[in-house]
């Protein structure tokens, strides 16, 4: 196991947050959605950042607090991009996104780097599926 400084290894996982989340909001900005890189990065890096300074700060309870206030907001924020069109409804696909690279970006923090790359790969691959029908209805 490598030893490293724990400044550094905060730096390189708000640095791996930033770069995760804009893998997911590229393909959300790139398919012309309402929440792309920038919000992505925005949201995956806050999240690894307080994770990060609570752990350093606070007892594991307090993180765990942290943690649930956070998907709690992000909730609110990814409503935020839900619209509705009479029958028809918008950004549910993207709020999801969004409340899944808050929990990339915690994740992060906690140190699952493997399993943040798999969820991350997980989640643009699941973006990228195209909407099938099935007998005549969008699936």
């Amino acid at each position: 196991m490598i030893i490293m400084d724990p400044n550094l290894l905060t730096l390189v996982k708000i640095l791996l947050a930033v770069v995760l989340g804009g893998v997911v909001g590229y393909e959300r900005e790139r398919s012309g959605h309402y929440a792309g890189i920038r919000t992505h990065i925005m949201v995956c890096m806050t999240s690894a950042f307080l994770i990060n300074a609570f752990m350093a700060s606070f007892e594991l309870d307090s993180v765990a607090r942290m943690g649930a206030a956070l998907m709690t907001g992000i909730g609110f924020i990814g409503a935020g991009t839900i619209l509705s069109h009479g029958v028809q409804v918008k950004g549910l696909t993207t709020a999801a996104s969004v409340w899944g690279v808050a929990a990339l970006g915690m994740i992060i923090a906690l140190g699952a780097i493997w399993e943040a790359l798999v969820v991350t790969l997980i989640m643009v691959i699941v973006l990228e599926m195209k909407v099938f029908t099935l007998k005549g209805k969008r699936v």
